[in-house]
C-alpha cells in the first residue's frame, strides 16, 4: 500500500460523507439552488487566494528545484482558476468586483485558509504538503464522480469540467506522487504529522461545503 493509499483508507468514512453531501448530490443533478452556488463560488474565490499563498509558502521549503517549480506552478494555477472559473460564474450571477469585495470570507473559509497557512509556515515540508493535498485530490475525485452522471445541460457544467478535466488531473497526480515520495522517506513521527494534517484538511473540505450549503457565515453573540 502506498502512503497516499494509507491516507485514503484512514479517512475513507469522512471522504464518503463528502461525496454524499447534499451540496454535491444536488450539484451533480443540476438542481443546486443558484443562490447557494453563488455564495459558494464567492467563498471559493476567497479560499483559492489563501490556498495559492499556502502553496507558495510550501514551495519555499521544498528541497529541490523541480519541487519548487511544481508547487509554484500549482499556486499560479490556483490563481488562474480563481480568475477564470469564478469570473464566469460571478458574471453569470451578476456579482461585480465591488460586490465581491464587500463579502468577507466565511468562518469556514477563514478557518480552512488559516490552517493551511499555519501548516505551511510552522509545519515541516511533508506536513505542509499533506495539508494541501485534499484540495487537489478530493476535488478531482468529486469532479470525476459528478461528471459520470451529469449532462451538458447542467448549469454548473463549467465547474464540473474544470475539476474532472485532464489538466487538473495531471496536477493531482503530481501532488500524489510528491506525497508518496515524502511519506516513504519520513520516519514514524513525521508520517503521523502528515496523517494528522491530511485528516484535518479533509474535515475542512467537508466543513467548507456544509457551510456553503447552509449559507453560514459568522455566528454572532446574542444581543
Amino acid at each position: 500500500m502506498s502512503f497516499t493509499q494509507d491516507l485514503a483508507q484512514a479517512t475513507a468514512p469522512l471522504q464518503r460523507q463528502i461525496h454524499d453531501m447534499p451540496f454535491n448530490r444536488e450539484l451533480a443533478e443540476g438542481r443546486l439552488d443558484p443562490e447557494t452556488f453563488q455564495g459558494y463560488i464567492i467563498q471559493d474565490a476567497h479560499y483559492l487566494e489563501g490556498f495559492a499563498r499556502a502553496l507558495a509558502l510550501a514551495a519555499a521549503k521544498a528541497p529541490d528545484a523541480p519541487t519548487v517549480a511544481q508547487l509554484s506552478g500549482s499556486a499560479a494555477g490556483a490563481i488562474a482558476v480563481e480568475r477564470e472559473l469564478h469570473a464566469h460564474y460571478m458574471g453569470l450571477f451578476g456579482v461585480s468586483a465591488d460586490d465581491f469585495a464587500k463579502i468577507e470570507p466565511s468562518a469556514a473559509c477563514d478557518h480552512y485558509v488559516s490552517f493551511l497557512l499555519r501548516s505551511a509556515t510552522t509545519g515541516d515540508f511533508p506536513e505542509a504538503v499533506a495539508a494541501l493535498l485534499p484540495c487537489f485530490w478530493i476535488y478531482r475525485d468529486i469532479g470525476r464522480e459528478i461528471a459520470q452522471v451529469s449532462g451538458d445541460a447542467n448549469p454548473y457544467a463549467a465547474w464540473i469540467a474544470t475539476y474532472s478535466g485532464e489538466t487538473f488531473d495531471k496536477s493531482v497526480e503530481r501532488m500524489l506522487a510528491l506525497t508518496d515520495r515524502l511519506g516513504a522517506r519520513a520516519d514514524d513521527a513525521a508520517r503521523k504529522r502528515m496523517h494528522r494534517a491530511f485528516a484535518r484538511s479533509c474535515w475542512h473540505e467537508w466543513r467548507f461545503w456544509d457551510s456553503a450549503y447552509h449559507r453560514e457565515s459568522w455566528r454572532r453573540p446574542a444581543a
